[in-house]
């Protein structure tokens, strides 16, 4: 896993087509086996059946990059007010550690509202700072920009144009970046343009001018993908098509496989540590992911792997609080539970911290 900033990556369309496949390859090729991917439920979380379409992504991975024998974790916080909260610790908890986090398919406006300062956000934006992919599929990629087009509420709902606040991802790294995937989607063959994410440019034109001068707009093709290493400040056109980028007045495109300085967007910066984010969720990723691997000489009881066992049902039917107090129980038998991708993990605690 790297020690500095990890990757980002956005898809234009096409995450489980054979396109995204390679993509995916590509990406993995550069992270560390077995690849610990946890998928986050919350851009379809409004949907009856949310939990089958992140576990179709999941099962896309496993069977098509099976050699880099991902760990998939599906983490359900679908809506806040519910079990299912963005803003539950104990969800968000199965996300530190991943080696990669993908945000699927579903409403671009409903993930940015759901979203928004929740520990679910922070924990993912903590642990692609420390090091973990994060790859976001269009509706995702609309909601990490400084703003996102509501796609649906225009071309399906017919509200007035108009932009909403999105997640702003890039914002810690100094670019105001406003997503637009399908750029190039022909959907609507010779009778409908319905390129530029659905919009067309009759709609597309005046949108843009709408936004505000410093804010760059990113177009990604069908089928394609924009891989962005934070840590270097580089780019890199994948897949079928291209992207295109409007700024300053400017265009500019990139046809796959071009390679690009990051500063071609915007005034590009490295964040400071933590940045941006609760101290306590900061923290809690970065001890997490330094902590050292446990004295494998140092073996817990079948006391110990029961109530582990009984936990992790507990999980299972999203009961919380019972969960969280075999949690402090078995601290107090001196064991950490570490809930990762692969599963829960225990750690034994010093003296100092069961006393």
């Amino acid at each position: 896993m790297s020690k500095g900033a990890g990757w980002i990556v956005l898809f234009g369309s096409g995450e489980t087509s054979p396109s995204g496949r390679k993509a995916f390859d590509w990406l993995m090729q550069r992270l560390t086996m077995p690849v610990g991917v946890a998928i986050v439920e919350t851009p379809a979380g409004f949907e009856l059946n949310s939990a089958q379409v992140a576990g179709r992504v999941g099962d896309f991975l496993k069977k098509h990059l099976q050699n880099y024998r991902p760990q998939i974790t599906v983490v359900p916080a679908r809506k806040r007010g519910t079990l299912y909260s963005p803003d539950s610790p104990e969800i968000a908890a199965q996300i530190i550690g991943s080696d990669l986090i993908f945000l699927g398919p579903g409403s671009p406006t409903y993930a940015a509202r759901q979203l928004r300062d929740s520990v679910t956000w922070y924990t993912v934006l903590a642990n692609q700072r420390l090091g973990s992919a994060l790859v976001l599929a269009s509706a995702a990629a609309i909601a990490s920009g400084a703003l996102a087009l509501p796609v649906y509420e225009i071309y399906k709902v017919g509200q007035d144009l108009h932009w909403q606040e999105g997640l702003d991802l890039f914002a810690a790294y100094g670019l105001s970046l406003v997503f637009v995937p399908h750029w190039n989607n022909r959907d609507g063959g010779v009778e409908l343009d319905t390129s530029r994410c659905y919009m067309g440019q009759a709609r597309f034109e005046p949108l843009l001018e709408m936004l505000p001068p410093d804010v760059t707009v990113v177009g990604i093709d069908e089928g394609t993908a924009l891989a962005m290493h934070m840590e270097s400040g580089t780019c890199h056109v994948l897949g079928q098509g291209g992207v295109t980028v409007l700024g300053g007045g400017g265009r500019e495109r990139f046809e796959q496989p071009a390679t690009f300085s990051i500063d071609r967007l915007g005034s590009f910066r490295q964040p400071v540590a933590g940045s941006g984010l609760p101290a306590e969720v900061w923290h809690r990723v970065k001890s997490a992911r330094s902590r050292p691997q446990p004295d494998a000489s140092v073996a817990p009881s079948p006391q110990v792997l029961e109530l582990v066992e009984e936990r992790e049902h507990l999980r299972a039917n999203n009961d919380w609080p019972a969960a969280d107090a075999l949690r402090d129980r078995l601290a107090q038998m001196g064991w950490q539970v570490l809930d990762t991708p692969s599963g829960p993990r225990l750690e034994p605690l010093g003296d100092e911290e069961h006393s």
